[in-house]
């Protein structure tokens, strides 16, 4: 495998995330701190040197791969399959809203990995949608002599299904990542026979 290490990066901060309001595949914007944000990352995320570049198309992460585009000269691809997690009837809401609406709802939701929303995918779901683009970016990097690195800019809930997934991790352990920072993300490597967590929770 030439494909050897995976860099997951979180969007920048919209106004939605300054409020605690959920967003799922609602496509606000990055703010102005979460355009500071996307600019200051880019150029440590160019470090990496990745050879591809990809992100969801919701606008707040598009935005964000703008940034690290200009700063690695790659073309960023959109991907719909990196969205993020469809949280149904909550998006829009605050957490207060939510748990008012559906008492026990959050808990369930952030403990148990099988667990959708009304409406909505369960961090499974979103795993088994977004997996296949890992395996994908492998494919296309499979005839280089050297090892490469592939940028992936997506979502919060996005990027912890992709890692416990891709990581082989128990479901019951999928909970015990904590979420990322706006702008901060994970890095991945293959070793020997397999993907390892090498870090989580970097940020510029």
């Amino acid at each position: 495998m030439t494909l050897h290490r995976l860099v997951l990066a979180r969007h920048g901060r919209t106004t939605w995330n300054a409020e605690s309001r959920m967003q799922g595949r609602l496509d606000p914007d990055l703010d102005d701190l979460g355009r500071a944000q996307a600019l200051a990352a880019a150029p440590v995320l160019a470090t990496y040197e990745p050879a591809l570049l990809v992100a969801s198309d919701q606008v707040r992460a598009w935005r964000t791969a703008e940034a690290v585009a200009k700063e690695t000269g790659l073309v960023a691809r959109p991907e719909p399959r990196l969205r993020e997690t469809s949280v149904g009837d909550w998006e829009g809401l605050t957490g207060g809203e939510v748990s008012a609406g559906w008492p026990g709802g959050l808990e369930s939701w952030r403990t148990d990995p099988t667990w959708a929303p009304p409406n909505g995918e369960s961090r499974v779901d979103v795993a088994e949608r977004a997996r296949p683009v890992l395996g994908e970016l492998a494919d296309e990097l499979a005839d280089s002599d050297e090892e490469q690195t592939a940028m992936v800019v997506a979502h919060g809930g996005t990027i912890i299904a992709l890692t416990a997934s891709t990581l082989g991790w128990p479901l019951e352990t999928w909970p015990t990542l904590q979420p990322l920072a706006n702008c901060g993300w994970a890095v991945l490597e293959h070793r020997i026979d397999r993907w390892r967590l090498r870090a989580w929770g970097l940020g510029a």
